[in-house]
């Protein structure tokens, strides 16, 4: 059975079952089983944080959706919409054992590009940084934390 890691977020009641010695972690938002990868387990975490915590409904979350990029394909993590059905938040998940660095950050910014969302949060739920994109003048600030549901930028 994989060892959890402890990560940077508060107790969530996150569903793992055990199968023929592999382990899955269930996703909330598109209520499937998922194998266990250390990643996974920081999504979901970032997942009931943005659910439990921020207090965003599921139902504006996408996980995992494609994105075209320069003619390439490319997943996203999380992207949560706002009340106006518009990209509101991209988040990107890592891995415990994956430093949170520039390449992090210009990967994300890349992803934003297409999605234009107003904040942005990178994690490997031990570390987590929030940023507020001003989009028109095109500047990124780190915040403290990001905005609670029904606060529209």
């Amino acid at each position: 059975f994989y060892m959890m890691e402890k990560l940077n977020f508060p107790e969530f009641n996150v569903l793992i079952k055990n199968k023929e010695n592999k382990s899955y972690i269930f996703d909330p938002v598109r209520k499937i089983w998922l194998f266990f990868t250390p990643e996974e387990w920081v999504r979901v975490h970032c997942i009931f944080y943005l659910i439990e915590i921020k207090k965003y409904p599921a139902s504006l979350m996408s996980i995992e959706k494609e994105l075209r990029l320069y003619n390439t394909k490319k997943r996203f993590d999380i992207l949560v919409a706002g009340l106006n059905l518009k990209p509101l938040i991209l988040v990107e998940c890592k891995a415990p054992s994956v430093k949170i660095n520039q390449k992090t950050f210009d990967q994300i910014i890349r992803y934003n590009l297409e999605l234009k969302c107003p904040y942005l949060m990178v994690t490997n739920g031990l570390n987590h940084y929030f940023c507020d994109m001003n989009l028109k003048k095109n500047k990124i600030s780190f915040i403290k934390e990001l905005p609670n549901y029904k606060i529209d930028k």
